[in-house]
């Protein structure tokens, strides 16, 4: 079987890569990044493919990637991408022949969305990482009438990620998280918190562990990125280390991690790595760190300040992103699909202008995309401003 992966952003590039590296003996398979103002770097689609033998993706064009599924006409295709690109890729892809769909989410995803489902409607095959997630959108999927099977997968970064005992365990770990915490404030409270520790552990080295440099794209735009905060406190620049390489190579020296809310927590798990979830701005969906609630190992500045993490609780860990191997079953029902007469492609169908912006999105280059956006927004504005409000 042909499998093509298509990423749009970092986050789901890294996501992709590692579950072609999980596939079975047999599969020939390709990943590629389409074009977009979120596009990740160069240097961050080879960290993507570090170590796995394959190739740096290359990033094409809407125009380019319709001629790549001509020429190598692959039977599946995994659309690893944000919402509104999927809707748009799903027709792409079976604009010429009927082929099968799949998509998932790269981390995280509790509590269930019914937006993430409906923008993946017309997928066959929706790959989730844990039982809790597995229950949740199929629930969804069934109140919204949508075809598609939710099947699980082990999140690839958890695969064969066992303790490095060789490794010198001399540093601290805070895996940033780019929507949360919103407030300046709260985010230089981390940074004086970690900056405290490190003054006080001089044993231990501090790393703030970017999802990507200020300059870099990522999945969701950091309007208050930790390294920029950092080059404006009145503090010693010394006391911590900021690092934007591959989470592993962290968590193969780390004595503790924190975050606020990250997957990589659930690395650092399967690492052996103890962990404290900071609570301190809340538990919530909106701090997206609900899944931890009652895991063991939420915690507070106070006990990064003292040097305290925690393990799991193992009843949380079977529930959550821990399941058997035995239980994924995404390659399973990917193959039985390859021998079932597939039905008609379900488009959501969001507004209007919500359809063209997606299409924009992978059309035209990021610039003018961008040029677009804000002349409409601009346009928009001067209507309000002069259009009476009705009620």
């Amino acid at each position: 079987m042909k499998l093509l992966a298509i990423a749009d952003s970092d986050s789901y590039l890294k996501w992709a890569a590692a579950l072609l590296r999980g596939l079975p003996a047999g599969y020939e398979h390709r990943l590629v990044v389409v074009r977009s103002p979120i596009a990740p770097s160069r240097e961050q689609r080879a960290a993507a493919v570090s170590g796995s033998g394959q190739d740096v993706p290359p990033v094409l064009s809407g125009r380019a990637l319709r001629a790549l599924l001509r020429s190598y006409d692959p039977d599946a295709v995994l659309l690893a991408s944000t919402g509104p690109v999927v809707r748009v890729l799903s027709e792409y892809v079976c604009r010429d022949r009927r082929r099968i769909l799949l998509t998932g989410l790269p981390g995280i995803s509790v509590p269930a969305s019914p937006k993430a489902w409906r923008f993946r409607s017309s997928c066959d095959l929706f790959i989730v990482h844990s039982t809790r997630e597995v229950a949740e959108f199929t629930e969804i999927a069934a109140g919204l009438g949508i075809p598609g099977r939710v099947v699980k997968a082990t999140l690839p970064f958890l695969a064969g990620a066992p303790a490095d005992d060789d490794g010198e365990r001399d540093r601290v770990v805070f895996a940033t998280q780019a929507k949360v915490p919103v407030l300046r404030e709260e985010r230089e409270r981390i940074l004086f918190a970690l900056a405290g520790l490190a003054a006080a552990r001089p044993d231990l080295r501090v790393v703030v562990k970017l999802r990507a440099r200020a300059h870099e794209e990522q999945t969701h735009r950091e309007f208050l990125h930790y390294e920029t905060l950092w080059g404006e406190l009145d503090v010693d620049r010394s006391l911590l280390t900021f690092d934007a390489g591959p989470m592993h190579a962290q968590l193969a020296h780390a004595a503790g991690f924190v975050t606020v809310s990250s997957t990589a927590a659930l690395e650092a798990i399967a690492a052996g790595v103890p962990v404290n979830v900071l609570s301190d701005f809340g538990v919530s969906a909106e701090m997206i760190n609900l899944v931890f609630e009652d895991s063991g190992v939420l915690g507070t500045l106070g006990d990064l300040a003292q040097g305290t993490f925690r393990a799991p609780d193992p009843a949380w860990r079977a529930a959550n992103y821990f399941h058997p191997a035995a239980e994924n079953d995404w390659v399973r029902r990917l193959e039985e699909l390859a021998c079932t007469e597939l039905p008609p492609v379900v488009l959501h169908s969001p507004s209007r202008w919500g359809r063209a912006r997606a299409g924009l999105r992978v059309e035209l280059p990021p610039v003018a995309y961008r040029r677009l956006v804000k002349a409409r927004n601009a346009l928009r504005g001067t209507r309000s401003s002069t259009t009476p409000s009705s009620f």
